[in-house]
């Protein structure tokens, strides 16, 4: 029986988004999450949370710049009583081009690790607030000021407690924040077991003796692309798309890092040069069968449960992987969860 916790994610303000959660849920998915990408992360949660009952939601993520953290405090607060306990509220940076110019976010970007760690500070003094653990809203920091609460504006404690607090991470400041202040860290897709071991954990406990904590109060959350399916063409059309998704992130140097480390460096200034020139043919060719095997889970449902306990039980706490309502999951679940 496997540790690790299964999540999937619905997309969409939708009753087939809902549907495909309470689906979700009756199969033995652990969680349900929302991203952020072209519709509101935060949007279709109170309809998953109605259609479900003890599977986790929550975001990952939601843009954390582009709403002041009172704005989030009050949404995540109202979605933790809402579903009894079950929030977890995925927080993430996004890139400087998408904050200035898609969401006209406008501050200074040289620190924007500093500013999320102030604004997970910020939410918990919040909760704490709400909670009534503070008699007082008092968070003075570099980027957030609060200090007016009235009984009014206060919507009063909640039973299960506040809501989990993640954080996305890429870079060594992010994963140690991670480690310091949040409750979990929501790996990058482009990541891969051997990252997570040799370069992600280290980090995430150097934030935790930071933060006088235990890294293993950090839950780590992995969500590796996913080749599967009942027919070999449809393995065959996952894994092109795998490719294609490997080549894109490759081609980004924020991201190099991770090929650095198993020896692909090379194949990622290529990636790089070839994207500037719009080659995304080009690009995919160069993603090598070692490649898709470190980014990615491959295996027709029937071995799909060995593959995922071999390359993520004891890397990962919680993993999160596309799912589509299809009926081999229920197996795929129980094969996981059996003794």
């Amino acid at each position: 029986m496997t540790d690790l916790k299964i999540d999937t994610a619905v997309k969409g303000l939708s009753n087939d988004s809902a549907e495909l959660a309470a689906t979700a849920e009756s199969f033995g998915f652990d969680g349900v999450f929302t991203p952020e990408t072209d519709e509101d992360p935060l949007l279709p949660l109170p309809l998953v949370a109605d259609r479900t009952d003890d599977i986790d939601i929550g975001t990952r993520i939601t843009t954390s710049f582009t709403k002041s953290p009172m704005v989030l405090a009050y949404q995540a607060w109202d979605l933790q009583r809402f579903s009894d306990g079950r929030m977890i509220l995925g927080l993430g940076t996004q890139v400087k081009g998408h904050n200035e110019r898609r969401f006209s976010v406008d501050f200074e970007w040289e620190s924007p690790g500093s500013r999320l760690r102030e604004e997970v500070l910020a939410l918990r003094h919040i909760f704490d607030v709400f909670q009534g653990n503070e008699d007082e809203l008092d968070f003075d920091g570099e980027f957030y000021q609060f200090s007016l609460m009235t009984d009014e504006f206060n919507p009063g404690p909640l039973e299960a407690g506040p809501p989990e607090i993640w954080v996305a991470g890429v870079s060594e400041y992010m994963l140690k924040m991670a480690g310091d202040v949040s409750d979990g860290l929501c790996m990058h897709a482009f990541n891969t077991p051997k990252y997570t071991e040799e370069v992600i954990d280290p980090m995430v406990e150097k934030g935790a003796e930071i933060g006088d904590r235990d890294p293993d109060e950090v839950t780590l959350s992995a969500s590796p692309f996913l080749i599967t399916g009942e027919t070999e063409e449809q393995r065959a059309e996952m894994r092109q798309e795998a490719k294609q998704r490997i080549a894109f992130y490759g081609s980004t140097r924020t991201y190099h890092d991770v090929l650095e480390l198993h020896g692909w460096k090379d194949v990622g200034m290529e990636l790089h040069e070839l994207s500037k020139e719009g080659e995304w043919g080009e690009m995919t060719e160069l993603v090598t069968d070692d490649m898709i095997d470190a980014f990615a889970i491959e295996a027709p449902p029937d071995e799909l449960a060995a593959e995922i306990e071999d390359k993520y039980g004891g890397i990962a706490d919680r993993i999160q992987l596309s799912f589509d309502g299809n009926e081999y999951w229920k197996a795929v679940l129980e094969d996981l969860k059996s003794d």
